[in-house]
């Protein structure tokens, strides 16, 4: 070799040595944060309310998620849920700007941390082998402030992002949101002049008081407190326009609404003092408002719906007949993709309202409730007298028009429904995107509609419908920092073998078509068998009948080699899919990767010798 070239080489690989070390530590600092999430449902990126909420943490919170390695030995898939956890904490943390501090604690038995978790408020889940299992998450701020989210369960992964951006929130705000309620149906406690004692309240109002902080507004109120975060209007009626002007103003201010206006409140106090009040005096609406914020609603219309109707019993004795303006809403009724109604059974409606998007209106309008296909709607004249029967109901009903919306989220920019008014700190427009759910329905507040009570006794209330939950799911929401609106559920990171699941369905077919067939020819052999071996006319069994008798136990005893071999191959094809696969990742992939270097380095040499030749 030429003395030059070689003297050259000799300085060329401590320079291409220097030379990658400062790239490495270039890039280091460069690319420090940089990630590409390649996953289908992007699990690994955090949604943009979370990076705000993020932004704007002021003190330091310390995330401790406490998971018990050793018990979790014999369940794959909790643990595989805890790295998903552990892989968002890190990237909250990451995204924090040194605000989120992450640790990760192992409880083992009769250990300090053990007996920290249990103090902490943990659940604690006995093990069969003894000891305890810990899977939750525990938030402390600066302050001493403490929250734990008690456990994690995997079937609600699509809530994780929306409970780890909440237990944050939670940890950096220190008093209780303030929520003001105006109501038109007797929702607080008062005196019952009809038991003669003190009523309790409604149990939806009972939460909302041990929950927030809540703040009543008395009719005929011209302002609201800039404290509130939170309008809830529950059946407004004949509010005066100072009233309107009132919510308008809040709601163009950033405020947030939780509006239930109904065509027939049912729950309302009589007008008449011998109860004659007609449907039609029970409606409520909020006009002009809800057309300024991009809602068409009929106040003298309810929805009908034979697919969700539930059953009643209109007299004693008689039969239960489907009552079309009492529905029961289901699980495929509710968006599953919204934190308020995602996960949820069951949501009670009595003859409720149709909500429509307003055309050309600035606001976005997302469905929340829904009817069924066959839905239809009734006028609300119908209702009230002996002549609502389900069956009158169910004759003057029509479906026409498919689902209709029940309840439904607003956001985005609006203008006053007061162009004419003018004054001191009058607003236009919206200062920021309006945010509200609008519920055409109030009975679904009322305990008859979703819990069993015991006078006296609220803290043993039964709910039997999510009715409270949905009230609950929509304050905490609209009440909690802007980030924690926008927040939807996000897609499971868990993916499935979809080809060894359909391998895995066909074989169980085959196998039970197959088990089902020997087994009645093993019941069969069974009962010849007994037969002959009682000897039917009393006597001993003659030689063909002994013959008989083992052929018959031969048989039987192929037949039980089957049924063991069906069982065998029910995971045949698993098994074959399984190898070929180890075969790809272990063998065949290493070796194509090895062959691609020795191909480029064959490529390099050569080129090396024609320019040297």
């Amino acid at each position: 070799m030429n003395p030059v070239r070689f003297r050259r080489s000799l300085w060329a690989l401590p320079a291409i040595a220097l030379g990658f070390l400062l790239l490495v530590a270039v890039s280091t600092v460069a690319l420090r944060g940089a990630r590409i999430d390649l996953t289908q449902a992007r699990e690994h990126t955090l949604s943009p309310a979370t990076l705000e909420l993020l932004r704007g943490i002021e003190e330091p919170v310390t995330l401790r998620l406490y998971f018990s390695e050793r018990a979790s030995s014999d369940f794959p898939q909790v643990r595989a849920y805890a790295q998903r956890v552990r892989e968002l904490l890190l990237e909250i943390a990451a995204r924090s700007a040194g605000k989120v501090r992450v640790e990760v604690v192992d409880p083992e038995p009769f250990s300090e941390e053990e007996d920290r978790a249990v103090a902490q408020g943990l659940t604690a889940v006995p093990q069969p082998r003894g000891g305890n299992f810990f899977f939750g998450i525990v938030g402390s701020n600066s302050t001493d402030g403490e929250l734990p989210i008690p456990f994690l369960q995997a079937e609600r992964e699509a809530f994780l992002e929306y409970n780890l951006a909440k237990l944050i929130a939670a940890l950096t705000v220190e008093a209780r949101p303030v929520v003001a309620l105006y109501s038109g149906l007797p929702m607080a406690p008062a005196f019952d002049p009809a038991a003669g004692a003190p009523s309790p309240g409604w149990v939806v109002d009972q939460q909302l008081r041990e929950l927030f902080d809540l703040r009543r507004l008395e009719p005929g109120f011209t302002s609201i407190d800039p404290e509130v975060q939170l309008l809830m209007l529950v059946h407004p009626r004949e509010l005066s326009e100072d009233s309107l002007y009132a919510i308008d103003q809040f709601a163009l201010r950033g405020g947030r609404v939780l509006l239930f206006v109904d065509p027939d409140a049912e729950h309302q106090p009589s007008d008449d003092p011998l109860g004659g009040d007609p449907a039609g005096s029970r409606t409520s609406s909020l006009e002009p408002l809800l057309a300024a914020w991009g809602i068409d609603y009929d106040p003298a219309r309810i929805v009908a719906d034979p697919g969700s109707a539930l059953s009643v019993q209109t007299r004693e004795g008689g039969p239960r007949e489907p009552l079309i303006t009492l529905l029961g809403l289901g699980p495929e009724a509710m968006s599953g993709e919204d934190i308020v109604t995602a996960q949820m059974d069951l949501v009670n409606v009595s003859s409720a309202g149709v909500l429509r998007p307003r055309e050309g209106a600035s606001t976005r309008f997302e469905t929340l409730l829904r009817t069924s296909s066959q839905s239809g709607e009734l006028p609300v004249s119908l209702l009230g007298g002996v002549t609502a029967t389900p069956a009158n109901l169910l004759r003057a009903f029509r479906a026409e028009g498919g689902p209709r919306t029940v309840a439904a989220r607003l956001s985005g920019p609006i203008a006053t429904a007061f162009p004419g008014r003018k004054g001191e700190g009058h607003r236009e427009r919206s200062e920021a995107d309006f945010q509200a759910i609008v519920v055409a329905d109030t009975d679904l507040l009322a305990d008859a509609f979703w819990v069993n009570t015991v006078p006296g006794m609220p803290a043993l209330s039964e709910p039997f419908a999510n009715n409270g939950d949905f009230v609950y799911n929509a304050v905490e929401n609209l009440s909690g920092k802007a980030g924690l609106i926008a927040l939807r559920t996000r897609a499971v990171a868990s993916r499935p073998f979809h080809r060894v699941e359909a391998l895995r369905r066909n074989a169980a077919q085959e196998f039970l078509q197959t088990e089902q067939q020997l087994r009645e020819r093993l019941a069969d052999l069974e009962r010849k068998l007994t037969a002959l071996q009682r000897g039917e006319d009393g006597g001993g069994l003659g030689p063909e009948q002994q013959a008989e008798l083992l052929r018959f136990q031969q048989e039987k005893a192929d037949v039980r080699l089957q049924l063991r071999e069906v069982q065998r191959q029910l995971n045949a094809d698993i098994d074959a899919l399984s190898g070929t696969l180890r075969f790809l990742n272990i063998v065949l992939v290493p070796a194509f990767v090895a062959f691609l270097f020795l191909l480029g380095g064959l490529i390099r040499l050569q080129r090396r010798r024609r320019a040297l030749g």
